[in-house]
C-alpha cells in the first residue's frame, strides 16, 4: 500500500482494494458505519470495519467525505430501447403499444437490440447500477438473444437477460425447440443470469399455462407485467393462482392496479414487485405500488423501465418512489380529514429497495445487495469534493435519496473489478458504443421515413378544455374578459 492515490492502471486483477474512512451504508444489521473501511479481495467483500488491516500491496481509495453503498440493482429495464432514448417522451402508454407492438416493432434487427443493450449496459455501471435485469421483450429468434447477450457481455457489469418476444405468443415460442435448445445451452452464472419475460393477458382459457410450464421445466424465474390498468388485472392473477403458478420465483412488474385479494396472493406466495415509479406516474399503469407493497407486506425492488421515455437514473428512482409513497399517505389522510404526523416510509427503505430489495427479487440475497463480508464486491462510492450538495453528510440514507446524483458516482466496483474511478470509466470509451447506436438510429429512422419519424416523436396532444372562472371580469371598454 502506498500513500499516493491510485491511478486507473493500478487496478489490476487480484490486487486487493480498500476504501478508507467512508460513511458506509451496509444495508445489513450493522447499519451505517462512520469513518469505516471496506476491504475487497478478489471478487469478495473481505472486511468491513474500522482501521482494517489489509494485505501487502492493497490499493487504498480515500473515501473520506463520501458514502460507500452497495451497487444498485434495477429489476426491470427494456435495455434495447435505449437506442431511441427520449424518443417517446410525450407518449401515452397506448402510443407505446401501437408504435412497438402493432406498427414498427418488426423493423428492429438483432443489431439494433445489441446497440441499445450495449449503451444501456454502459450507462448502468457508469451510474452505479451494478446489476440490471434486461427485460428483453424483442427477441424474435435465438439469434436476437445471442446479439443481446453479446452486447451485455461486452460491458463489465452484472446482468440478467429476461428473454421475451412481444411479437409472439409465449405459450408458443417458449415451447419451440429453437428456444428450448438455446436455453439449455446458455451458461448462466452470477455475472449473466437468465429469466423469461412474458405477460398474462388471456382470459379464462389461460393460454399462458403452457409458458409457465415451460419456465418450470427449464428452471427459469418469471418476470411479468401485472396490474397494468386496462391491460391485465385481478382476473389474470386469479388464473395464475388457480393453476399453481404463483410462487417466490415470480416478479410482478408495476402491480399498481390490483385489488386486495391479488396483493394478498402475491404476499402469501412469496412473489416480489418491481416498482417503476416514474413509469407508473407518467404512463398510467396505476398509482406507484410502493404504498401497496408496504401495506400488504410484499418485498419490493426498483426499476427504471425504459429510456425511450425516462432516464436510467436510479437516484431519481429512489427519490420518486419515496415521494410517491408519502404523497399517497397524505392523500389518504386528507380524504379522512386527518394529517400525517409521522412518515411511514423512510429514506432508508428506498435505499433498501434499490439494493437488497433487488437482490431478493433476483433470488440472490445471499450474494448481492449489502456490504457484508462474504458477499460479492459490488460497491459504489459517492464522493464529489466540488459538489455543494455533497456536504455536509448528516443523514446518509436521506443524502443518497434526496441529495446525491449521478455526477457524484466516484467509484464503481463490480465483482471486485473497478470499472469506474475518480468519476471516469476505466477502458470503456463511449464513442464506439455511440457510433453503434447512431447506425441503428439511422436505419430505424430510414425504415419509418421522415414523416412517420417526426409524427411519432411529436404526437398530437389534445387541448385542455377551459374551465369557466367566475372571478374573471368584463372590461367596460372592450367587453372582453381579462
Amino acid at each position: 500500500m502506498t500513500d499516493a492515490a491510485p491511478r486507473a492502471g493500478d487496478f489490476t486483477p487480484g490486487r486487493p482494494i480498500v476504501f478508507r474512512n467512508a460513511t458506509v451504508i451496509t444495508v445489513d444489521s450493522a447499519g451505517v458505519l462512520e469513518n469505516a473501511d471496506v476491504l475487497i479481495i478478489d471478487d469478495t467483500i473481505a472486511g468491513v470495519g474500522h482501521h482494517l488491516e489489509v494485505p501487502a500491496g492493497a490499493l487504498e481509495i480515500d473515501a473520506k467525505g463520501g458514502i460507500v453503498m452497495p451497487g444498485m440493482i434495477d429489476t426491470h429495464r427494456h435495455m434495447w430501447q435505449t437506442a431511441l432514448r427520449g424518443y417517446g417522451g410525450d407518449w401515452a402508454l397506448s402510443q407505446y403499444f401501437v408504435f412497438y407492438y402493432l406498427t414498427w416493432g418488426h423493423v428492429f434487427r438483432a443489431e439494433d437490440i445489441a446497440a441499445g443493450n450495449q449503451l444501456s449496459a454502459l450507462e448502468s455501471i457508469d451510474e452505479g447500477v451494478t446489476t440490471t435485469v434486461d427485460w428483453s421483450h424483442a427477441l424474435r429468434t435465438p439469434d436476437y438473444a445471442d446479439a443481446a447477450v453479446e452486447a451485455l457481455k461486452s460491458i463489465p457489469g452484472r446482468f440478467v437477460l429476461a428473454y421475451g418476444n412481444y411479437l409472439g405468443a409465449p405459450w408458443e415460442w417458449m415451447n419451440e425447440p429453437g428456444f428450448q435448445n438455446w436455453v439449455k445451452n446458455f451458461n448462466a452464472d452470477d455475472m449473466m443470469g437468465l429469466q423469461v419475460a412474458f405477460d398474462v393477458n388471456s382470459g379464462p382459457d389461460f393460454h399462458e399455462k403452457g409458458a409457465f410450464e415451460a419456465a418450470r421445466e427449464l428452471g427459469l424465474r418469471v418476470t411479468t407485467h401485472a396490474g397494468v390498468w386496462g391491460v391485465n388485472g385481478d382476473p389474470n392473477i386469479e388464473y395464475m393462482y388457480e393453476n399453481g403458478f404463483m410462487d417466490d420465483t415470480v416478479t410482478y412488474v408495476h402491480a399498481s392496479s390490483l385489488g386486495p385479494d391479488s396483493y394478498h396472493k402475491i404476499a402469501a406466495t412469496g412473489g416480489t414487485i418491481s416498482i417503476a415509479t416514474e413509469s407508473e406516474q407518467s404512463a398510467g399503469q396505476g398509482y406507484p405500488s410502493a404504498w401497496v407493497a408496504k401495506k400488504y407486506g410484499i418485498t419490493a425492488s426498483l426499476s427504471m423501465d425504459t429510456s425511450v421515455w425516462w432516464s436510467a437514473d436510479f437516484f431519481s428512482a429512489m427519490r420518486a418512489t419515496l415521494s410517491s409513497f408519502r404523497s399517497r399517505d397524505h392523500l389518504e389522510a386528507h380524504n379522512k380529514g386527518e394529517t400525517v404526523n409521522v412518515n411511514r416510509m423512510k429514506a432508508e427503505d428506498a435505499v433498501w429497495q434499490a439494493t437488497m430489495g433487488g437482490a431478493h427479487t433476483l433470488g440472490m440475497a445471499d450474494k448481492l445487495g449489502s456490504i457484508t463480508v462474504g458477499k460479492k464486491a459490488d460497491l459504489v462510492l459517492l464522493k464529489n469534493d466540488e459538489s455543494p450538495a455533497m456536504t455536509p453528510i448528516l443523514n446518509p440514507y436521506a443524502h443518497v435519496v434526496y441529495q446525491a446524483g449521478t455526477a457524484d458516482v466516484h467509484t464503481v466496483v463490480v465483482n471486485g473489478k473497478v470499472v469506474k474511478y475518480a468519476g471516469e470509466r476505466i477502458g470503456l470509451p463511449l464513442k464506439p458504443v455511440a457510433d453503434r447506436v447512431a447506425a441503428s438510429v439511422e436505419y430505424v429512422r430510414g425504415e419509418l421515413g421522415e414523416d412517420a419519424w417526426k409524427e411519432w416523436m411529436n404526437p398530437a396532444l389534445p387541448e385542455d378544455e377551459p374551465i369557466a372562472n367566475p372571478y374573471m371580469y368584463l372590461s367596460e371598454d372592450d367587453g372582453h374578459k381579462h
